[in-house]
Parts: C-alpha cells; sequence; structure tokens
C-alpha cells in the first residue's frame, strides 16, 4: 500500500509544480479529442437526424450497420487507419500517421456511430405531434431539423458527452496510429499504459487524476446548460 499513497503524493506534485512531459500528454490529449468529437457532431447530428426522422428504404440495415460500429474495438479501428495512413496505404502520401490528425481519425470513427446512434434514438422518441404541428404551421425543412434538435436537446448533450468521453479513454487507436511519441503523440491513456509498464506509479496516476478532473468537468458543463435551458 505505500507505493500507491507514495504515487499519490508524487502524483499532485506533479500536478502543482507542472511537470512539463504530463502536462504535454495532457495537451495532446485535449487537442486530438478536440478534433475527433467536433468532426463526430458536424457529421453525427444531421446523419442521426435523418436516420431518426424519415423513413426510407433499407432504413432497419442502416441502423443495423450503425449500431453494430457502437462496438468496434478500438484496435481493430486502429488497425485500418493505420492501413490506410501508412507509406503503403491509399492515404500515405498525406503524412497523417504518427501524427494528431491522424489519432483524431481514428477517434472519428469510434464516437461517429455514437452521436449517430443516440441522436437517432432521441429523434425516434420525441412527441410526434411536434412534427405535425410544424408541418401545419407551414414550418420548412430547415426549421423542421433545428425545432427537432431543440427538442432533443438534452439527449443530443448526453450524446456528445459519451462519446466525449468514450474518445478521451480509448488506447488502441492512439497506440497504434500515433505511436505514442514523447512530446508529440503521446496522450494520457498512452502515457498512463507505458508509465505503469515501467513501474512509474506516479506519473500514471497524476494523469488519471487529470482524467477525472475533466470528466468532472465536462459533467459539470453539461449540468449547467441544462439548468440553463
Amino acid at each position: 500500500m505505500n507505493h500507491i499513497s507514495e504515487g499519490f503524493l508524487t502524483a499532485v506534485q506533479l500536478l502543482i509544480r507542472g511537470d512539463a512531459e504530463t502536462y504535454s500528454a495532457v495537451s495532446a490529449t485535449i487537442r486530438v479529442s478536440g478534433y475527433s468529437i467536433s468532426v463526430s457532431l458536424i457529421l453525427g447530428i444531421p446523419l442521426g437526424f435523418l436516420l431518426g426522422y424519415y423513413h426510407f428504404r433499407g432504413k432497419r440495415q442502416v441502423r443495423l450497420l450503425v449500431d453494430t460500429m457502437l462496438a468496434l474495438p478500438t484496435v481493430f479501428i486502429g488497425l485500418l487507419v493505420y492501413a490506410f495512413l501508412s507509406r503503403r496505404g491509399p492515404l500515405g502520401e498525406w503524412g497523417l500517421l504518427f501524427t494528431l490528425p491522424g489519432i483524431a481519425i481514428g477517434q472519428t470513427i469510434l464516437a461517429l456511430p455514437i452521436v449517430i446512434a443516440l441522436s437517432a434514438s432521441a429523434v425516434e422518441t420525441m412527441d410526434q405531434h411536434l412534427r405535425i404541428t410544424l408541418i401545419s404551421l407551414g414550418a420548412n425543412q430547415r426549421q423542421l431539423f433545428f425545432s427537432t434538435l431543440w427538442e432533443v436537446r438534452h439527449s443530443i448533450l448526453a450524446a456528445a458527452l459519451t462519446a466525449y468521453g468514450r474518445v478521451m479513454t480509448e488506447v488502441g487507436i492512439s497506440m497504434m496510429v500515433g505511436g505514442n511519441i514523447k512530446w508529440h503523440t503521446r496522450t494520457i491513456t498512452t502515457a498512463i499504459a507505458l508509465e505503469t509498464n515501467k513501474g512509474l506509479f506516479s506519473m500514471g496516476i497524476a494523469l488519471g487524476l487529470v482524467l477525472i478532473l475533466i470528466a468532472f468537468i465536462v459533467n459539470l458543463s453539461v449540468s449547467f446548460l441544462r439548468k440553463r435551458s
């Protein structure tokens, strides 16, 4: 138990004195997760609306595909993205392998099905009388879209929070696509795995505390927005 208590004490010291290596991993994590969640929301919310609002041929199959993608292992996504971004891959000339944008591509693939599926479920469970009322009042497609999203805004926030938590805590994509390069692509989760394997519990605990703090801030922000709305 001594090494655990000592690890927590050292972890707090690392965070207070602004250890460069620790905060480098924190910065990389915040940046790459910000990239991926932004793209996932921009693409996922409209696609989730279309999937949940309209009825079309093959909708059941599309929904099944989206739900299946929710269970994709991160290492499998990392393998696919690595194959596409490597020198022999079709996107190798872009030079995205072992970069933060490369990791963001993989994390977007991970988060996008979550946003689509939860947004679609939220739209499907919306009061159907709202749609009839809006159409009877002469609302166009744009007004239908934004009015519907406003009605299910809490569920959209929950979808965004779920997706953000998923990309913040994943390891496989960051390790395979980013390469865990110190000062460059090393994220919080890959740093925790590396430092723990090396027996350096203090830095692993410090980064774990940062993850918990970020999760707390995100949840607090969502709770605040819900109260304001």
